[in-house]
């Protein structure tokens, strides 16, 4: 199995990375079933990096459909410790018109109906989420922002919807007076699965439209969309590379450490079974299942 250091999620639109050297497909296989689509390895800047096309390669996996936990805990397998993600939005304020970018701080989840934890049935983890995106990632995605002169406003709220469907009028209108900046449909598991995987985690929102409250956009169309993605795409692309490069290797956050004293289980109810599953989340806070003292 190939290895990686950074992660790169691509969303609408985004199939492919360019720029890689030393290119090579692998499909991996995860406890949670296979992820969206071979992860495509390659190296950035004298790093290793791993993509991956969150809908698939054509675009054929829905928000909702997407295995968000095989999608992370693929990029746990082959040691990715941060993830760059991309992703299509909608603004819900004036300032943030199509064509420019946003890198959130702060996700709203509104989605129902999807696997967003990696826990359970026997084991028992509660993650701090206060601060959902790693603040070292968000840097260095800003700054990439600002080498490739792209318009970018650091910080805000993205409101994750549980799609397929735009919003209606109404829930635009909820969202907007509850001050978040922009709304989209896959960001929130990412950054949830992310911290109880321990790998660091930002995003860059790419605005594709006004959403439906905006009187210029009263009702949202794919055509709309796609027409400002293809314009933004190879801007993103540029962008991520640049945010490869401005990654440091060695950073000074908690998302690394974010399991520790999150586990609520007793070790001894925890299955083998389970603890074999998620070895790569448990491995460094268990003790060893034969060494197990304590008693149920």
């Amino acid at each position: 199995m190939f290895h990686a250091e950074i992660g790169i999620i691509g969303g609408t639109g985004l199939y492919h990375m360019s720029g890689l050297a030393n290119v090579h497909e692998e499909q991996i296989s995860t406890p949670f079933g296979d992820p969206s689509d071979w992860l495509t390895f390659g190296e950035l800047h004298g790093r290793k990096v791993a993509f991956l096309a969150r809908h698939g390669r054509g675009h054929g996996i829905l928000p909702s459909d997407i295995n968000y936990r095989a999608n992370i805990y693929a990029m746990k397998q082959v040691g990715v410790n941060a993830i760059l993600s991309i992703s299509a939005v909608g603004s819900l304020k004036e300032e943030h018109k199509p064509g420019t970018f946003l890198v959130p701080d702060q996700f709203i989840d509104r989605t129902y109906a999807r696997r967003s934890t990696f826990f359970g049935p026997d084991v028992v983890a509660h993650v701090s989420m206060a601060d959902p995106v790693c603040p070292d990632v968000g840097t260095a995605i800003m700054a990439a922002c600002g080498v490739q002169n792209v318009p970018a406003t650091r910080g805000g709220t993205y409101v994750c919807i549980e799609g397929p469907h735009f919003s209606t009028k109404a829930e635009s209108n909820l969202y907007r007076s509850w001050g978040a900046d922009v709304i989209g449909m896959t960001n929130m598991q990412e950054a949830k699965l992310a911290r109880e995987a321990e790998i660091c985690y930002g995003s860059l929102a790419m605005v594709t439209d006004y959403d439906c409250w905006h009187p210029s956009h009263d009702f949202v169309t794919t055509d709309q969309i796609v027409a400002v993605l293809n314009q933004n795409n190879a801007t993103a692309l540029k962008v991520m590379d640049a945010a490869v490069a401005a990654l440091p290797a060695n950073r000074q956050c908690h998302c690394q450490h974010s399991l520790k004293d999150a586990i609520l289980t007793r070790q001894a109810l925890i299955s083998l079974g389970t603890r074999q599953k998620l070895r790569l989340l448990l491995d460094r806070y268990l003790q060893p299942a034969n060494k197990l003292l304590e008693k149920p």
